[in-house]
């Protein structure tokens, strides 16, 4: 009896296969090839419901895995930076939706062959016309990315010291000592060398050249100058200032005060507040700082008549 039963669950459980094989699954498949057909032949175009699912399946796809892939790389950005790859990602974006779009109008039986060949020589073109403006979008990117400048490091670029702003996508944007922006193209910052003064941190070594009269006692020049240091409030205390006897001048003798600072960007009036203190400290103490001088000689010689 329950053999029987055995039996009959099996048969019952073939001819359900059966039943989805033949109806259910044929079916589907009349359903995803129902479309629209053009031409015969080899020109034959066929557009049917299965292809616009594979269509609208391929672009979710592809947006779920551009979204992934944001986030994987700017998982460790900032806010600000995040925002700077949106434009980029919508653009690989759209990119990637017109490469699927062709996929499927290919697989179709569109020749879609004249269209790459116009879209290639029209993106030679472009590509030629906007390396530039290519160059400095991947600058930004990897600026960004390697973090090799920051907003608020002090740089110099092409002889002109500045406080960067802003870095975007394209250019980055500084302010200079005298309030002017400069405006860097991000490939310049990429292919040049660049002097950053706070990459290593705040504290940076700001040097005054002094030059005093020959016969001028130096130790008390070397404790005059570090009093004008350590009386400036933006003199650090650590590390401490001091004094370098740097060369036998050919009118002066060469002394380097040096002096450690928190504000580089500023260190142009430190310095120069400073210099004041000196000449102050010096005249007070009967220190001269000499002029370039020359001693002319003439000499007259025998005139023949």
């Amino acid at each position: 009896m329950q053999e029987k039963v055995v039996e009959k669950l099996e048969e019952v459980a073939t001819n359900v296969e059966e039943v989805i094989k033949e109806d259910i699954l044929v079916n589907i498949e009349k359903f995803l090839d129902y479309g629209i057909h053009f031409g015969e032949g080899n020109n034959k175009i066929h557009i049917s419901v299965g292809l616009i699912l594979a269509l609208l399946f391929s672009l979710v796809l592809a947006k779920f895995i551009l979204k992934w892939t944001r986030k994987l790389v700017t998982r460790k950005l900032d806010l600000a930076d995040k925002n700077k790859f949106i434009s980029i990602f919508r653009f690989i974006s759209y990119v990637t939706y017109i490469i699927v779009f062709f996929f499927i109008l290919s697989h179709s039986g569109v020749n879609i062959t004249p269209v790459l060949a116009a879209s290639a020589a029209l993106l030679v073109g472009l590509g030629l016309a906007l390396q530039d403006l290519f160059q400095d979008v991947i600058g930004g990117i990897f600026i960004i990315l390697d973090k090799s400048l920051l907003v608020g490091d002090v740089i110099e670029v092409e002889d002109k010291v500045g406080k960067v702003i802003e870095i975007k996508l394209r250019t980055t944007r500084a302010i200079t000592r005298d309030d002017k922006i400069i405006i860097i193209p991000n490939h310049i910052l990429i292919r040049n060398s660049i002097y950053n003064f706070t990459q290593n941190g705040n504290t940076t070594r700001e040097s005054i050249t002094i030059g005093l009269a020959y016969g001028s006692d130096t130790k008390k020049v070397e404790e005059l100058l570090l009093s004008c240091a350590s009386s400036h409030s933006s003199v650090l205390k650590r590390p401490k200032a001091f004094v370098t006897f740097d060369d036998f001048g050919d009118s002066a003798l060469i002394f380097n005060l040096n002096i450690f600072v928190n504000e580089s960007f500023s260190s142009p009036r430190t310095k120069s507040e400073i210099r004041f203190k000196i000449d102050q400290i010096f005249k007070e103490n009967n220190i001269t700082i000499p002029f370039p001088q020359r001693d002319v000689h003439l000499y007259q010689t025998n005139q023949k008549p």
